[in-house]
């Protein structure tokens, strides 16, 4: 079952998931006017590797975590998969959004 980047993400964008993940299904885009990253369902392996590199928690492990971003990331993951890789932002730079919070 593949894993799902939730609205954790939204105006976020970590990346350091994208370095680590051996498929290459994490995409950057925009969603609602902010930068975000998804995962491509179609080619996630769930592995898990990415599950420990997001700073703030926003990916789950399954589609049953979280059904309403799984299926945004479904919808979204055709018109992100072709967008240009992103710089990662450091583990230790504070969250944007004052709800989200760093969980190393």
């Amino acid at each position: 079952m593949p894993h799902v980047i939730g609205e954790g993400c939204l105006g976020e964008v970590y990346a350091a998931c994208v370095d680590v993940c051996p498929v290459e299904c994490i995409h950057p885009g925009e969603y609602q006017g902010k930068a975000m990253m998804i995962i491509n369902p179609e080619v996630c392996i769930d592995c898990g590797v990415c599950l420990p590199e997001c700073p703030i928690g926003a990916i789950v492990g399954s589609v049953d975590e979280n059904p309403t971003w799984a299926k945004i990331n479904a919808e979204l993951a055709p018109s992100f998969k072709d967008n240009p890789k992103i710089t990662p932002r450091s583990p230790n730079d504070p969250p944007r959004n004052p709800a989200n919070k760093l969980v190393k």
